[in-house]
């Protein structure tokens, strides 16, 4: 479904898998190519150690290069179905505040990821993320695997 960054931004702040575990979408930069997002500690995402439980990380991470891609080939015209293939995750602090993070999506990477559509029908790009938190020290590494396939072209 093709919507604006102000619509996906509030749908997602009031979706209940990522309201409830506190991750807030910040905002989504223009043409969809890139997002903010936090994760806010809080007593609903808090372990035994007063840190923001990993699962709660985990899903930070997960929706916002498929959801970005998606937005950006349906605004080309294309037919896709687009998934986070794979992760990986490290967890190098305790996430003990707040954590932010910000997403881009370059120019290249839209280019490179159109021409792989044409040319054979998928992309799959790992990206990298960085969670700080408020003293902005690296809190989490996560590397997630996006898929984009377009729909015309025959699964393999």
């Amino acid at each position: 479904m093709l919507v604006s960054e102000w619509v996906l931004k509030w749908a997602l702040r009031l979706y209940p898998p990522l309201l409830l575990q506190r991750i807030w979408v910040k905002r989504f930069k223009k043409d969809f190519k890139g997002a903010s997002i936090v994760v806010r500690k809080s007593l609903l995402n808090k372990n035994y150690n007063n840190s923001i439980f990993g699962g709660t990380l985990f899903a930070t991470a997960d929706p916002w290069y498929p959801l970005l891609f998606h937005q950006i080939f349906l605004r080309k015209g294309y037919r896709v179905i687009v998934w986070l293939k794979s992760a990986e995750i490290q967890y190098l602090k305790p996430a003990h505040t707040d954590l932010h993070f910000d997403i881009d999506i370059d120019d290249q990477t839209i280019a490179d990821a159109e021409r792989m559509l044409n040319s054979n029908g998928k992309f799959i790009r790992t990206f990298h993320i960085e969670m700080l938190n408020r003293h902005n020290e690296v809190c989490v590494n996560v590397q997630v695997e996006a898929y984009v396939r377009k729909l015309d072209i025959p699964a393999e």
